[in-house]
């Protein structure tokens, strides 16, 4: 189990080595294990990457997360994008919104992004949408 300065010195480590300050290197490039392993590192815990300690909750899906996830999936099976390019975008929000938002909350986070992103909805369309369905949702809790 990583501790946080460990996790915070890969981090450190990464921003070193982005395109923003990239040294020149010989060809065929040679790296120290310390530079591998950040270049290794992702905001995910996939690939054996330290965990943080959470604990698990068994609980069913909220309508709303299995909505995202059918919009998603619909998204993926229509052609626009797929379950890589959602993992990538969800990993591109950075560490706040990443480690920040739930599971599904950056599902639908990313998904509005790309939309947007892609020109198949406005700002404009996607800003009333939200408000329209918290109005929905404040006249049914009343």
């Amino acid at each position: 189990m990583a501790t946080h300065t460990e996790f915070q010195a890969l981090t450190d480590g990464l921003a070193k080595i982005t395109p923003a300050i990239h040294l020149v290197q010989d060809s065929p490039p040679s790296i120290t294990n310390a530079q591998y392993d950040v270049l290794r590192h992702v905001l995910h815990d996939v690939g054996g990457q330290p965990a943080l300690p959470v604990e698990y909750v068994e609980k069913e899906e909220e309508a709303w997360e299995m909505n995202t996830y059918v919009t998603c999936e619909c998204l993926s099976w229509r052609g626009p994008w797929n379950a890589e390019m959602r993992r990538r975008a969800e990993v591109d929000l950075g560490e706040t919104q990443y480690f920040g938002l739930p599971y599904y909350a950056r599902w639908a986070t990313v998904a509005a992004k790309f939309l947007v992103d892609k020109g198949l909805v406005s700002l404009d369309e996607l800003s009333a949408k939200i408000d329209e369905v918290r109005a929905r949702l404040e006249e049914a809790s009343r």
